[in-house]
């Protein structure tokens, strides 16, 4: 899918003739076919949806053309998605995300700039959300987490060797090996090239709390207690109360990204909850 800037996303999208479809977002250093993306997109497609699961920049199959990657706040390419779809002739549309898709969805639809003359854009869920960007990046950063960030700090460190060789006037192969947190990458690489002065910056103006309150549609929001990847200011439980369209649920377990159950079609429970959310809000009968 070409971009206003002139660069692209790769998107999966599964068609089957339906009137409704289900837009799927990933998580951070994620793609369309990670595991939950592709178990949601399953449930999904059995009860009648379309699915369209797209990645960010540089997420799918190829390196994208420009220097700027991806962040959580980058609303404006999700933008460029959701109106992209709205053009194909569907009568309902929904958004579904997890983790940084998750934040991106949010943040999205509360934005004052969100448009909602899309009529055909009728729920959202979202869940495993850090929904406090600088929270979460100081409890990944702790030391019984130093697991998960090496894993995704390993990953962005290759995205970024590409850029070097793509732009090698403009990234700083040394400072890449220096990175030893998400804050330190953010602050180094996220945030100048993307406009913001630094990484406390970036995850002020990106976290998606500030924009629950704003969000128009039936959005469902559900966290799990023990995720270790979220601090207790990531639930935004008095946010979701001031809005009547939010539905926020705070679980016991669940982890991240996972509310696995015991289901004879092998479903997730987020799965099952996702799509009794938007069932409810885009029945059946809307397919016909």
């Amino acid at each position: 899918m070409e971009l206003a800037d002139g660069d692209f996303l790769d998107v999966d999208w599964y068609r089957r003739g339906n009137k409704r479809l289900a837009i799927i977002g990933h998580g951070l250093e994620g793609n369309s076919r990670r595991c939950y993306v592709v178990g949601m997109a399953r449930c999904l497609l059995q009860a009648g949806w379309d699915v369209l699961a797209w990645n960010c920049r540089a997420c799918g199959r190829e390196v994208n053309r420009k220097l700027i990657l991806y962040h959580s706040g980058k609303s404006d390419d999700l933008d460029q998605v959701v109106r992209y779809a709205d053009k194909q002739g569907y009568d309902s549309l929904v958004l579904v995300g997890s983790s940084m898709g998750g934040n991106l969805i949010l943040k999205y639809l509360g934005e004052p700039t969100y448009r909602p003359h899309l009529k055909s854009l009728k729920a959202a869920v979202t869940y495993s959300v850090p929904c406090d960007l600088q929270a979460s990046c100081e409890v990944l950063d702790k030391k019984e987490n130093r697991l998960y960030t090496k894993r995704f700090l390993r990953k962005l460190r290759k995205k970024l060797r590409q850029k070097a060789e793509q732009f090698p006037d403009e990234v700083d192969l040394k400072s890449i090996k220096n990175v030893r947190s998400f804050i330190e990458f953010d602050d180094q690489f996220t945030a100048p090239w993307h406009g913001f002065s630094d990484a406390l910056d970036y995850h002020t103006k990106a976290s998606c709390k500030q924009f629950i309150r704003g969000i128009k549609i039936p959005t469902l929001i559900f966290n799990a207690k023990n995720d270790p990847f979220l601090d207790d200011s990531c639930h935004p439980i008095e946010e979701a109360k001031a809005n009547p369209n939010v539905t926020f649920e705070l679980l016991e377990e669940g982890g991240h990204v996972g509310f696995s159950c015991r289901h004879p079609d092998g479903h997730y429970w987020s799965e099952l909850r996702t799509l009794a959310f938007i069932e409810a809000h885009v029945p059946a009968s809307d397919n016909c």
